[in-house]
């Protein structure tokens, strides 16, 4: 492998591990074993673990970024850009080709987490909530969509009901919860014609 390709390998096996076990439930003996590297390289990398999940979830903030940029450019509708959100993560979920967001994760580990990596999360954090307030907003003076609260507090409440829709297809073991605790929502904020 390649320095970047050993580098994206690292990365991707921290993902996968963070969300079946959380910040503190890997290693880099468990990367290793799995990468097929030694310990040595992982730390030539990323010479410690909170250099390596503050790189992943850097790098998942600019991916989510960029596919949100992506989504609005091919979606101008605010409320057909929540359903393609939607469905993006229900797709994930369906297929565990991402069946998790490693920030909502992260997050429920914020107090134990080095500072560098809780930014990172926060981060993520404020970007989604910002971007959910601007298509609410947008939809609402379209009127397509319909607020019951502010659009700042309708957009955290849709982020908080989103991640907690991945919990309950997790706890139940039902990828096809995420879908059912999402579509009511999804029907709620659109305005009845």
């Amino acid at each position: 492998m390649n320095t970047s390709s050993t580098a994206d390998a690292i990365l991707a096996c921290a993902q996968s591990l963070i969300v079946t076990g959380g910040y503190n439930g890997f290693s880099y003996a468990d990367i290793a074993a799995v990468v097929g590297i030694r310990k040595p390289s992982i730390h030539h990398h990323f010479p410690s673990k909170a250099d390596l999940v503050t790189t992943l979830v850097t790098r998942y903030r600019q991916a989510a970024e960029e596919g949100i940029a992506n989504l609005e450019h091919a979606i101008p509708a605010p409320l057909d850009q929540l359903r393609a959100y939607i469905g993006y993560w229900k797709t994930c979920i369906g297929d565990a080709s991402a069946p998790f967001c490693v920030c909502a994760l992260l997050a429920g580990e914020l107090p134990v987490l080095p500072e560098e990596v809780a930014l990172q999360v926060r981060g993520y954090f404020r970007f989604l909530s910002c971007w959910l307030t601007g298509v609410l907003e947008r939809g609402a003076a379209q009127g397509t969509i319909a607020l019951t609260g502010t659009p700042r507090v309708e957009a955290e409440a849709f982020m908080a009901t989103v991640h907690g829709a991945m919990l309950s297809a997790r706890a139940y073991g039902d990828t096809g919860m995420f879908g059912t605790i999402m579509e009511p929502q999804l029907e709620r904020l659109e305005v009845k014609r």
